[in-house]
């Protein structure tokens, strides 16, 4: 059935008064105040800087950073929604990455620094030469960016505005990117990781307020369990019974709601597809996707970015009480809004007629809390949307920028890449806009199903990239080109159809064939990514191995190696050989035309300091906004020693023996706290 608009306007907005204005003022005062204090604090002007904060991060922003950046709004709204629809079940989403995280500190960040990389598709490039898997894996980056997270996150967004302050939408979400959008240009992504380390003890401080109030109106932890299964909408049947097929299973909780480990046919969160599946989708996001390892390249360590990946971890045991009960409770308090399920009915509460689920976590910040802490959780909402965003926008333009645009113009210099990747950041914005209503009408209004169900046909075969190619020395160009191409192919196989046909709801089953659309998404993630792991080393089996010359310190196993490494392609490199013979040989020249002419200064520094004049006060604080220095501010190009000395300090993974201890230690015991969790709620 056709959709309406978006989400229709309220007639009186929830949050007008004074109190709350006044939060939400403060809270943009201080993030702006702290962006404005480590843009003079950091150095944005390289493009190690402004990429990679210098390689110079504590473990509490790394921490934070991963937390704040993977828990955007898309999770207060998403996690909170399928909460209230099908139980507990879903946070194991969140718990699987518990174990993933470690994975990322302990075994793929070691291989990824010490090939001194900015970017995941540079390290594929390192790791097996040429330049068509390095593209594929920036296009098919930033494809994933625009339709599972940029457009999630602003969807998501915009249904908290609404329900709290009955904006229109899209006005809403504009105001907020113009924002986020220009701390993410300006700052660099040191920038954003102390912006998100406050954002994070926000968005935490407010959910437990908001918790608090949601268990003592429902009567306390166990009124959860006591009164969710009761929790049905008052009207069940249409007035043209006929055009519907409401039966019970429609409008009831689950009867194993309350489980997280369910049956493997029949439910709808196999136990085996949580357990294999998303481990799957978790790999590729947490230790291949270049928003959460580019927050662990800037630590300062490999010591540093353990502790962070251990906070992280630690952060993710809170969507359970955060979200995902509060998003049942407010099932229990509602149901005839939030377990809407006659389509006129949902049609008139949240503007969508395949379910309001996700007006959950809104409806519960506008109804039970008081003026002031409304205006903190909005505050909180406003926090997880800007955090996520910006750190999505930060690392897109890092890919297009180092990877795309670099590649176009190899030429450009870093003066050249700043400008650009903070003009892409406007670009992707506008594409993002306009998939929001595809998103709001995707996997039956639950939109962290929409979420995991794309990742689990695209990102499976970079899952197995990486996996293979960090561990198995043997895989090499071709096996890994034509695996990707195979499961791109097997992947979309399944993506299309599916929106073609449309992924349906209770009240109207998607007639897509069930050969294609029958298996669950996560089960389709586990035979992806084992026919793309097949296809690589089939494929690799029957052509030439790479020499270890060609990977030390790339791969896992040689990741200590001392030994000189020889690049797998070597174009590139000769071709800026060529380039700076040429720059030298014009610069002698200029010297030489200099010194008939009588002058001291060479004609480039000549040419510069006549320039210099030319830049007037507005042109000068614009190049301080954005961190691009002029004229007579640019620094010298660092010597050749220079540079091998900061290639050096970057790539260090050496660790101190006690403080490796120590967190070896932390890292057993969040692996036990975690077990148990899942034993218990099993």
């Amino acid at each position: 059935m056709e959709q309406e608009s978006l989400i229709t306007t309220p007639e009186t907005p929830s949050i007008s008064n004074a109190a709350d204005i006044s939060v939400i003022c403060l809270y943009f005062l201080a993030v702006i105040g702290v962006g404005l204090w480590s843009m003079c604090r950091t150095n944005r002007s390289t493009v190690g800087g402004y990429f990679l904060a210098g390689r110079n991060m504590a473990w509490w922003p790394i921490g934070a950073s991963l937390f704040a950046s993977n828990i955007g709004s898309g999770h207060f709204v998403g996690l909170a929604g399928t909460g209230a629809a099908n139980g507990l079940a879903v946070a194991g989403f969140e718990w699987n990455a518990l174990f993933i995280v470690l994975l990322l500190g302990w075994l793929f960040v070691p291989v990824y620094l010490t090939a001194g990389v900015i970017t995941m598709p540079q390290y594929l490039k390192k790791r097996f030469g040429g330049q068509r898997i390095r593209l594929y894996l920036s296009v098919l980056s930033l494809f994933m960016y625009i339709f599972t997270k940029i457009s999630v996150d602003m969807f998501s967004g915009a249904v908290f505005i609404q329900q709290a302050l009955g904006w229109n939408i899209y006005v809403a979400v504009i105001a907020l990117l113009i924002i986020t959008t220009i701390y993410t240009m300006t700052g660099g992504l040191a920038a954003l990781m102390y912006t998100d380390t406050v954002q994070t003890f926000v968005m935490v401080s407010g959910a437990f307020i908001l918790m608090g109030f949601a268990f003592n109106e429902v009567g306390g932890y166990e009124g959860v369990f006591d009164k969710y299964m009761g929790a049905l909408p008052s009207r069940t049947l249409s007035p043209a019974p006929a055009l519907y097929n409401i039966s019970a299973s429609c409008y009831l909780p689950r009867e194993d709601s309350f489980h997280m480990i369910r049956d493997a046919v029949t439910s709808d969160l196999p136990w085996p597809a949580v357990i294999v599946g998303l481990s799957i989708n978790s790999l590729w996001y947490w230790c291949s996707d270049q928003v959460i390892v580019q927050r662990c390249l800037a630590g300062k360590n490999l010591t540093h970015v353990k502790a962070g990946c251990i906070l992280c971890g630690y952060l993710k045991l809170l969507p359970m009480f955060l979200m995902v009960m509060p998003g049942m409770i407010s099932r229990i308090l509602y149901p005839d809004e939030v377990a809407c399920i006659v389509p006129e009915e949902c049609r008139r509460i949240c503007g969508t007629e395949v379910g309001c689920s996700n007006i959950a976590y809104p409806k519960l910040v506008v109804s039970l809390m008081p003026s002031g802490l409304r205006g903190l959780m909005l505050a909180v909402m406003l926090a997880a949307l800007m955090s996520s965003l910006a750190s999505i926008f930060n690392s897109s333009s890092t890919l297009f920028t180092m990877d795309i645009y670099n590649r176009l113009r190899p030429q450009a210099n870093d003066k050249e890449l700043l400008i650009v990747g903070r003009v892409w950041i406007l670009l992707i914005v506008g594409v993002s806009i306009a998939w929001i209503p595809v998103v709001q009408a995707a996997q039956g209004g639950q939109l962290f199903d929409y979420i995991q169900s794309i990742s689990s046909y695209l990102a499976p075969p970079i899952a197995a990239i990486f996996l293979l190619g960090v561990f198995v020395k043997r895989v090499n160009e071709q096996g890994a080109f034509w695996g990707l191409v195979g499961g791109l192919a097997i992947g979309m196989a399944r993506m299309i159809p599916e929106f073609i046909y449309g992924t349906g709801s209770c009240l109207f089953p998607s007639s897509c064939p069930r050969l294609i659309c029958g298996i669950h998404y996560l089960y389709f993630a586990i035979i992806l990514f084992l026919a793309t792991a097949a296809i690589m080393m089939a494929v690799s089996l029957c052509t030439s191995p790479i020499s270890d010359k060609y990977l030390h310190r790339l791969v896992f196993s040689l990741r200590h190696s001392k030994e000189e490494r020889v690049d797998l392609d070597t174009e590139e490199e000769e071709m800026e050989k060529q380039r700076e013979a040429a720059r030298q040989q014009r610069q002698e020249e200029a010297e030489v035309a200099a010194a008939k002419n009588g002058r001291l200064e060479n004609t480039l520094e000549a040419e510069d300091l006549k320039a210099a004049p030319s830049y007037g006060w507005l042109s000068q604080c614009v190049s301080w906004f954005c961190g691009i220095r002029t004229g007579s501010q640019e620094q010298p190009e660092p010597s050749p020693e220079e540079k091998a000395e900061e290639l050096r300090r970057l790539t260090d993974i050496a660790e101190h023996p006690t403080w490796r201890r120590v967190v070896n230690i932390n890292a057993v015991v969040m692996m036990a706290l975690a077990v148990f969790l899942w034993g218990y709620y099993a």
